[in-house]
């Protein structure tokens, strides 16, 4: 069987200006980086502005587990399904971060004969985004102490600096450390840490802006921190919300690309679904809505994050709807969560798959909630049996559950033309009654709450004392009516990453807040939730290379 780098290599690339000539754009609205990349003007939804959008489709799945569930290869391979039906589609998705491809998790480019291409280049540095947000975000990180060392004008207090230095990378060692060490002339010593780039507000604020101007007015937002005083201090106040967006300007613009069998994709920021939003940049989904009849995007991880983050956050900043969601499973991961050991996936096990599907019933729920009509997608694995299959087929169909068995990994498009009809029936459905989980209105606590009920399934949620405090600061402040950004594990509904399936009578503990102004939502980390992840014990840093004539070997 081949790998997914081999596979990537062995596809035939159609040269961008082929890409964008099927996208009817003009010589001003792109601009090539390489011969199989672009970046589309930051003009090109002005321009577009008058034309109807197209159906905006949105891929989430179950709770991820080790064994993997494919959401990514299902919206690639949707993407192209619906282009095999004759509709026209493009695919929107985020650009991966280096931490989890050097890490477990891999890129977030699809697989086998459903990826996004060059999959090296995209997995890699791709077009430099995220080294600008980390640029841009560690730029006012200095730009914060030398004020400090500077004289401290504005009285920053040291001990209350929220902003913390990022890096592309999972690296334990920098969660906490110490910096202005070493006398006067190295600053003023304080308690700082990193964050990866991708949970940084800045990465937040890039995939929620809704052009430059916008950018530059949500980073001026940005609460650097507090005075002595506890009053907060924000980058309009160091005046440096100019200088942070000249270094994002290219960043800001929407990267195309084409999957394997040529489909337009539009790839564009990366925040984490577990610590962050979770969702691709506004500014590609709603280019892709004006350049398709038919978006494909996806959110990280499972419905109760991604997806979640995707209708109460993402839809609300960007003002668009979602017409139909696509609900990925496999037979691997809910064995999983009815109790099978990793090594004993291939072995057939319907009573396990039986109790696995309660994690699949939640998300059902949770996507009911929201008022939008959904298809269930069974990610096909050559391991899975018939009988496996027809039973997760049997259950969703005994509950009137539409339901498709894709095989888009082995046959691109053409394993997903089930899928794609039924879910082009459900996006021509008129009987939608979408609703958020919570109004803006309501209090910081209710909308926890919420969601923690709600998606999560929990009887109730437990306060912190500092996040107590927190809620009340923040409502004093005038954040109270900002969305909630959960971060919590993804590996289970509740807040222990070991609760697998569908878990009950539990309480989801609040340890703190954090006001991301900025981007517009305040983050309430859960559990033992961390911003700065940590390498496994054997990385696939470990298994990469590249050879003399510059091959990748080992990506996956």
């Amino acid at each position: 069987m081949k790998t997914d780098i081999e596979i990537a290599q062995e596809a035939t690339l159609k040269h961008i200006s082929e890409i964008t000539a099927g996208l009817n754009l003009t010589e001003e609205d792109w601009e090539p980086y390489g011969h199989t990349k672009a970046k589309l003007s930051d003009n090109l939804l002005t321009k577009l502005k008058e034309k109807p959008n197209g159906k905006i489709v949105l891929v989430t799945s179950i709770n991820p587990t080790p064994a993997g569930e494919g959401k990514s290869t299902v919206t690639v391979g949707l993407g192209q399904a619906l282009n095999k039906i004759g509709k026209k589609a493009v695919i929107a998705l985020r650009e991966p971060s280096l931490g989890p491809v050097m890490g477990m998790k891999g890129g977030a480019a699809g697989g086998g004969y459903s990826q996004v291409l060059p999959m090296g280049d995209i997995n890699l540095h791709f077009t430099g985004d995220l080294h600008a947000i980390t640029s841009a975000n560690n730029a006012l990180a200095a730009l914060i102490d030398n004020h400090i060392h500077r004289g401290n004008d504005l009285n920053i207090d040291p001990r209350r600096i929220e902003w913390k230095r990022v890096m592309d990378m999972n690296d334990r060692a920098l969660r906490q450390i110490v910096v202005g060490l070493g006398g006067p002339l190295r600053g003023v010593p304080r308690e700082d840490g990193f964050t990866i780039t991708v949970a940084s507000e800045i990465m937040a604020i890039l995939c929620l802006a809704t052009s430059l101007d916008d950018l530059k007015e949500r980073i001026s937002q940005i609460v650097i921190g507090y005075t002595y005083e506890e009053e907060p201090i924000t980058v309009k106040d160091l005046k440096v919300e100019g200088a942070l967006t000249l270094l994002l300007k290219d960043a800001m613009k929407p990267n195309l690309v084409q999957t394997t069998e040529n489909t337009p994709a539009i790839i564009h920021g990366g925040p984490f679904a577990n610590i962050a939003h979770g969702c691709n940049s506004i500014m590609a989904t709603k280019t892709a809505a004006k350049l398709g009849d038919f978006v494909v995007t996806e959110a990280g991880f499972g419905a109760d994050l991604g997806a979640e983050k995707f209708l109460d956050i993402k839809s609300r900043a960007g003002k668009f709807e979602t017409d139909a969601v696509v609900i990925v499973a496999t037979v691997r991961a809910l064995k999983m969560h009815g109790g099978v050991d990793k090594d004993k996936l291939t072995v057939e096990n319907v009573d396990a798959l039986k109790s696995g599907m309660e994690n699949l019933k939640k998300h059902i729920e949770t996507i009911e909630q929201f008022g939008l009509p959904f298809v269930v997608a069974i990610n096909k694995f050559p391991t899975d049996t018939e009988a496996e299959t027809n039973f997760i087929e049997s259950w969703c169909e005994s509950r009137n559950i539409e339901v498709a068995l894709t095989e888009v990994w082995a046959k691109g498009g053409e394993g997903g033309v089930a899928l794609a009809e039924k879910v082009l029936e459900k996006t021509e459905q008129a009987d939608r009654n979408f609703q958020y989980m919570y109004e803006l209105e309501e209090s910081l606590e209710t909308k926890i709450r919420k969601v923690a009920q709600r998606v999560y399934g929990a009887d109730d949620i437990e306060l912190s004392s500092k996040a107590k405090k927190q809620i009340a600061f923040y409502q004093q402040q005038g954040w109270g009516e900002l969305p909630v950004c959960m971060a919590k594990t993804q590996y289970s509904l509740s807040d222990d990453p070991s609760l697998l399936g569908r878990p009950s009578g539990f309480t989801i503990t609040i340890r703190e807040l954090r006001a991301s102004v900025g981007a517009g939502f305040i983050v309430v980390l859960t559990g033992d939730m961390m911003t700065m992840p940590g390498l496994p014990k054997k990385p696939a840093a470990l298994n990469m290379d590249v050879t003399q004539d510059g091959k990748i070997v080992g990506l996956f």
